[in-house]
């Protein structure tokens, strides 16, 4: 009895983790997709701005991967090794997190000092725009989800933590692209400081969400 009712309830945990990952799964796809396009403008235009954000893309591609294919591993795997796995995955990841943050430093400094090589037009920054909607959208649903019913997993608190990440650099890269795309109907030194402020207050809260998540992923691993 004691027996079917561990496997009842680690069934309904495995569930629930897949469940929590179905999203993020489709999200994977789509950060894949724009790691190209960045990665085709910043070699077909020669934009560093892009190929920084190509950078970034990547390296959230790999942090997801990473999870998903642990978890996938851990289907056929007992308990012990799950943890152990989990743990593993944890640091690497977090260690990806970390360059990912290091990553960008140069696409934002690049904003600010109003570094623009090229003018990619009003279609990519529709493109864009409809993303960062999408990605903004998705984030704050899986937050509220997340507060009503928080997982213990780490990895997954680490792929919630990515996701906002992701959202927070969307309007990162549509604050760029809106600035690229009018500049010349606005006043530089507006543009500036607007840049400046944002850019700078964004990037804070996405290094303040990294460490809090490595510091409370490492207490808990």
């Amino acid at each position: 009895m004691h027996g079917k009712a561990m496997t009842f309830l680690r069934e309904r945990r495995d569930s629930r983790l897949y469940g929590i990952l179905t999203g993020p799964a489709v999200s994977f796809g789509v950060t894949a997709l724009f790691a190209l396009y960045h990665g085709y403008l910043g070699l077909s235009l020669t934009s560093v701005w892009h190929g920084g954000i190509c950078i970034f893309y990547l390296l959230l591609t790999a942090i997801r991967g990473i999870i998903f294919l642990t978890e996938k591993l851990n289907r056929t795997r007992g308990e012990k090794e799950r943890a152990v796995s989990r743990r593993r995955t944890f640091f690497i990841s977090s260690a990806l997190l970390l360059a990912l943050d290091l990553a960008l430093i140069l696409p934002i400094a690049m904003m600010v000092v109003m570094e623009r090589p090229v003018d990619i037009g009003l279609i990519p920054a529709i493109a864009m725009a409809t993303y960062t909607t999408y990605k903004v959208t998705i984030a704050s649903v899986r937050v509220r989800r997340q507060r009503r019913s928080p997982d213990g997993d780490i990895l997954i608190s680490e792929l919630r933590t990515v996701n906002f990440i992701d959202a927070l650099v969307s309007v990162l890269t549509l604050q760029n692209t809106l600035i690229m795309v009018n500049q010349d109907q606005a006043g530089e030194d507006d543009m500036f400081i607007l840049s400046a402020v944002s850019s700078a207050a964004i990037y804070a809260v996405i290094v303040f969400v990294t460490v809090y998540m490595m510091v409370k992923g490492s207490k808990r691993a």
